[in-house]
């Protein structure tokens, strides 16, 4: 079912003057206006020596951060003059600077100043990819001013501004560059607020019935839950240094757990909707109101796919708050157990380098797709950023579908390809939400949907009876709530063979990161070993530029994620081997599977096809399908799959092809999708290569439907 909605198309006027890499006027030539200028100041200097900021430098001085403003670095400036100042502090009810407390004037500047440099072109995300010195990200849009000139609007309110001529007759620009940043005037000041998720939501009348479903079944609590852990400190542990393959590294623990949400939810007219025209061909009973008319949709949805508890008394609309009743299931599978503060970050980051497709996919071949667990027990949401050609046309002829297909939509539970059977359009999440409404939280962010987020039979069987494959990174949630993951520049150096790292407690390309015993739930490590994420680097053999590592003599044990339907699964691992790296023992819930995957041997070795048969990438594209599905056979029986030709390693270089990139079966067996389940990885070398060790990628889980290649299946593609 489809709906249609307003799109706001200044954005996309605006994109199309991004997309060229700079912002240009009605005319052939950009105005002088829109070219960055140096002032040759530190931003100090700059905020000192013009008077219309004089109060913001007053609030930056009394938050005690003018010195750090003074010193090397990169920084940017969103920066209120003296105006904006005065109508923030009278619609606070004050007079002046002065009537600030200390703290509250340490809370505004720390909103207006990010430790990283952007310019006005590189805003063309929904929000800034660095947080600001409160911790907190930026909402930003591409906008057109009231005189139709192209703006950031920054959390719905405040907008960059251009060119204003000032009293004293000055031209104040965008993009003025200091020595230590970037300075971007704006016309208001920036407010973010301090409210949980779950008032926000309350806040925001267009989806009261939403809200409405969410208290009265109880999942607010969950959402009202402490935003950080009381009992970790970063200071507890000390920097941990190691050789990966040639690489001199450090890592450092986090720097903080903090705990977050994200829901997606439909407005309260989408389910009106449903309720005058029923759910594939099901009438809704609407005549006790809107929250038992979702409550009746909810059966409409849930019932089939947990027809063991119809019968139960917590499925009544009495007992809304059971964990059988078929609302609460409903709100559950629209929240994830992670923060994402924006599209962009609900896949992997955007690369130049790979034509702007997400780090690690090649968008023509596959649309980049995540997986993210929810609220509701053993369930996952299926996300993909739309870049396949066929399946843009095919959104091009829906209606208001067209103005989104040039921007890479985000869908929820999709499913479409032109060798389908089977089309299921799936949720549109929308990137943008209305000035007056806020929806980012001190521990949360939600988004608009256009259709239900449903967990469907048809979700269940058709949608996610695939392969899914899921980069480590994606499958803990504190890794994306934390900001850890894809942390730091993917060009930077960390050293090089006996070359030093950089051991500052700020390395300006980004941090390494180990995680202490019980800092990942659902995670154990033995206190012997150590479990290292490192941040992506652009010529890394590995998918989307980042590898987790063990070192030491290490016991590691996980919690899987849920599969969507019982049944035979088969669970790949995938990998870099070198001759650096160990040996390890694989076990799924405590049983131990098959000999111990050796990760010095690559496909090209005796142990797999060895040199001489071993297919490059071109080589195989060469040949016909049943060649190619006799190759995937000989590699299956061995116990291994080349990774797939949508996944690259750095530039345009894909990881089929490379023989030390692959995927090895580590268990194939029947699955109780109602139960938790779990890995365990297991030292079982003897000090061998970089002090053991072993380097997990990714992970995939596979149904029978797709893995049984010969006999009873149609070939698995290779993508």
């Amino acid at each position: 079912m489809k709906f249609n909605k307003n799109i706001k198309v200044v954005w996309m006027a605006l994109a199309a003057l991004m997309a060229t890499g700079s912002m240009t006027s009605c005319s052939d030539e950009p105005d002088s206006e829109y070219f960055y200028t140096f002032t040759g100041e530190m931003m100090s200097d700059y905020i000192k020596n013009r008077e219309q900021y004089s109060e913001f430098k007053t609030i930056v001085e009394r938050a005690n951060l003018m010195d750090m403003l003074s010193s090397y670095g990169r920084y940017t400036c969103f920066l209120p003059n003296n105006k904006a100042v005065d109508q923030y502090l009278k619609e606070h009810g004050k007079t002046s600077v002065a009537d600030l407390s200390d703290a509250d004037c340490d809370t505004i500047a720390r909103t207006h100043l990010v430790q990283a440099m952007y310019t006005i072109t590189e805003m063309d995300l929904d929000f800034l990819p660095t947080f600001n010195l409160q911790g907190r990200y930026l909402a930003t849009k591409a906008i057109k001013d009231e005189n139709g000139n192209p703006v950031i609007q920054i959390e719905g309110t405040a907008h960059t501004i251009f060119s204003d001529t000032l009293e004293n007759g000055e031209i104040v620009h965008h993009n003025d560059s200091v020595e230590n940043g970037m300075v971007h005037p704006v016309n208001m000041v920036i407010e973010k607020s301090n409210c949980y998720i779950a008032d926000i939501l309350r806040d925001n009348k267009r989806i009261g019935i939403f809200y409405d479903a969410l208290v009265k079944t109880g999942v607010h609590e969950v959402l009202e839950k402490m935003i950080e852990d009381p009992n970790y400190s970063k200071n507890d542990y000390t920097m941990y240094k190691y050789k990966s393959n040639v690489h001199h590294e450090v890592a450092w623990v986090p720097d903080k757990k903090k705990y977050g949400f994200t829901a997606f939810v439909e407005p309260d007219s989408i389910y009106r909707l449903y309720f005058a025209n029923g759910y594939k061909g099901q009438a809704i009973d609407t005549s006790k109101g809107d929250l038992y008319a979702l409550y009746d949709l909810a059966c409409k949805i849930y019932d089939p796919v947990f027809p063991e508890d119809v019968s139960k008394s917590g499925h009544s609309f009495d007992n809304l708050s059971d964990s059988i009743n078929p609302l609460k299931r409903f709100v559950q599978y629209h929240i994830m157990n992670r923060y994402v503060p924006g599209t962009n970050k609900l896949t992997a980051q955007l690369v130049k380098e790979q034509d702007n497709y997400p780090f690690g996919t090649d968008g023509t071949l596959v649309n980049p797709t995540e997986w993210y667990t929810t609220l509701l027990p053993h369930t996952m949401l299926k996300i993909s950023m739309l870049t396949m050609i066929k399946d843009l046309q095919q959104q091009d002829c829906r209606g208001t579908d067209r103005a989104i297909a040039s921007k890479k939509p985000f869908f929820i539970n999709r499913l479409y390809h032109e060798n389908t059977v089977h089309e299921i359009r799936g949720s549109l999440i929308e990137s943008s939400m209305e000035p007056e409404y806020e929806n980012d939280a001190l521990n949360g962010h939600y988004f608009y949907v256009d259709d239900l987020v449903e967990f469907s039979t048809e979700v269940r069987d058709i949608v996610q009876n695939m392969r899914i494959r899921m980069d480590f990174s994606t499958i803990f949630p504190e890794v994306m709530t934390n900001d850890m993951r894809q942390e730091g520049d993917y060009r930077g150096e960390d050293g090089d063979g006996e070359t030093q790292p950089d051991e500052s407690p700020e390395p300006k390309n980004g941090k390494n990161r180990w995680f202490p015993d019980g800092y990942l739930d659902g995670v154990t490590v033995n206190n012997d070993g150590k479990l290292v994420l490192r941040r992506p680097h652009f010529y890394y053999s590995s998918w989307q530029g980042d590898e987790w590592n063990l070192f030491g003599d290490y016991d590691m044990t996980f919690r899987v994620p849920p599969v969507p339907f019982s049944g035979e699964w088969q669970f790949r691992l995938g990998f870099c081997a070198l001759t650096y790296r160990g040996v390890m023992q694989v076990y799924f819930d405590g049983v131990p599977q098959g000999i111990p995957l050796d990760m010095t041997k690559g496909l090209n070795s005796d142990m797999y096809v060895g040199n001489d048969r071993y297919l490059s990438h071109d080589d195989y594209m060469k040949l016909p399908d049943e060649d190619k599905a006799e190759y995937q056979k000989t590699l299956k029986n061995l116990g291994a799959y080349e990774d797939g030709r949508s996944q690259w390693t750095g530039a345009k270089s894909r990881a089929f092809g490379n023989a030390g990139m692959y995927r090895r079966i580590i268990c194939q067996t029947n699955i109780d999708a109602t139960k938790d389940h779990y890995i365990r990885f297991r030292v079982a070398s003897d000090a061998k290569g970089n002090n053991n060790e072993f380097m997990f990628d990714f992970l995939e889980m596979v149904p029978k439907s797709v893995y049984a290649v010969d006999g009873d299946g149609a070939m698995e593609d290779d993508l």
